[in-house]
């Protein structure tokens, strides 16, 4: 906290003399100023705890001082006191608070009640000074609260997205695909609609790697995923890598035959690729076997059934010479399964 600032304002030297004498007793700052318009000079360049203010100046008067800082918005807070061996008229006294004065004593000073209240200013302004310290430094914790909410919800979306998101592809992960699957169910059942799950495989992965290396099908792996998220698709559907080379797509509000026309355009979409694949038995390059299973949701049957049927088309596309797709659908009440033909 800083040392306070008393102004005093006297045309006579010797006034200005007894002032400073009656004042060294307080730890301030004394500035001094022997005409009006040193005085509102002097509160361009400082911060005044307290102005003592002579009435009787040549020039400008101490009332007209005052006025012209009550006119200045960074002054107009600043208290005056006027000092005068003018008239104790009460009119010349309701002239000087008109002014703007918060008291006026009149010479000669009685030394006890001058700085009884000259303390009183000197305290209030510090207590005024604390309470700023006080508010700024609680906003300087408020902004650091805030930084440290802003860094926590950051921390907290990046630990979200670490737990749900595959960390090699960028897709969902298993743990992410699983939630969604199963709230899309109850959804499902909640409004009687169908629900798509589609399951890929890449075909003869396994000697992919041995072939070209594990960092290679890693590559592979991530140009898959690119692949398959730039399918067009609805933003309720979503995407997921649920094993090695496997991957799953979520179809909400989705029966076979539109599931079926997603199936088509990820093998399209790998097939376009043309990536080698040297040691694929069935292609000279990369392909995908596709499954496609779909039901209307029932609280009789579980969700992990349906992944069960799209497993099984995912093999039965995979038997049926792979670079293909296989449909199988899941009757509303029994674990029913009819085959579609496989295509490629």
């Amino acid at each position: 906290m800083g040392i306070p600032k008393i102004l005093i304002v006297d045309d006579r030297p010797e006034n200005l003399l007894a002032l400073e004498g009656l004042l060294e007793q307080f730890n301030i700052d004394l500035i001094k100023a022997n005409s009006g318009e040193e005085a509102l000079a002097h509160t361009l360049d400082h911060e005044f705890a307290l102005i003592l203010l002579d009435v009787q100046m040549p020039g400008m008067d101490g009332y007209e001082v005052a006025e012209l800082m009550r006119g200045n918005k960074k002054n107009r807070h600043i208290p005056i006191i006027f000092v005068t061996a003018a008239s104790k008229a009460s009119a010349h006294v309701f002239k000087g608070y008109e002014s703007g004065a918060v008291d006026y004593l009149f010479k000669p000073l009685i030394p006890m009640v001058f700085q009884s209240k000259v303390g009183v200013f000197i305290e209030l302004f510090q207590q005024k000074e604390a309470l700023r310290e006080k508010t700024q430094e609680f906003n300087r914790k408020l902004i650091e609260l805030e930084e440290l909410q802003q860094q926590l919800e950051e921390t907290n979306e990046q630990l979200l997205m670490l737990s749900t998101t595959d960390g090699l592809t960028g897709l969902l992960n298993r743990r992410r695909f699983d939630e969604i699957f199963n709230a899309e169910w109850k959804r499902g059942i909640r409004a009687q609609r169908p629900l798509s799950l589609i399951m890929l495989d890449i075909d003869h992965f396994k000697a992919y790697n041995d072939t070209y290396g594990h960092q290679v099908g890693d590559d592979c792996l991530r140009e898959v995923a690119r692949t398959l998220s730039s399918i067009p698709l609805r933003e309720l559907d979503r995407f997921a890598r649920i094993g090695g080379e496997e991957f799953a797509i979520i179809l909400p509000e989705t029966d076979s035959k539109g599931a079926m026309q997603v199936a088509k355009r990820i093998i399209e979409s790998i097939e376009i690729l043309s990536k080698p694949h040297s040691s694929s038995p069935s292609s000279n390059h990369l392909t995908v076997s596709v499954g496609v299973a779909t039901v209307i949701p029932n609280s009789e049957i579980s969700s992990r059934k349906l992944m069960e049927v799209a497993d099984d088309a995912l093999y039965e596309a995979k038997h049926n010479g792979r670079n293909g797709c296989c449909s199988l659908a899941l009757s509303e009440k029994v674990s029913a399964l009819t085959a579609a033909p496989a295509f490629s």
